[in-house]
């Protein structure tokens, strides 16, 4: 067969995938419904570091409206990151490539 190997690796794929989403629904069954199984660390750490009695020093210039803009904006800010990385790798290659 031809395409041995990738239907192998979309088998592989597809039953990873599967036993995620079973591990997922039972690991969310045993939890309450405020509980959110996979949620991140920093909602943690900010926790514990304000038991301890820590104050900031300052508060921000501008707070956006909603989560979305937050989202939004954070995600805006990796496209203009991933823009400029790629476009230094590409002058770099290119400058490689005419040199050569």
């Amino acid at each position: 067969m031809k395409y041995t190997l990738e239907i192998i690796v979309a088998v592989v794929i597809i039953a990873f995938a599967a036993i995620f989403l079973v591990q997922n629904a039972a690991i969310q069954a045993e939890l309450g419904d405020d509980e959110e199984a996979w949620g991140g660390a920093d909602g943690s750490a900010a926790d514990l570091i304000e038991e301890q009695g820590y104050e900031p020093w300052s508060n921000p210039v501008w707070e956006p409206p909603s989560g979305e803009i937050e989202s939004l904006l954070f995600a805006l800010q990796a496209a203009i990151g991933a823009f400029v990385i790629g476009y230094v790798f590409g002058l770099w290659r290119g400058a490689k490539n005419t040199s050569s």
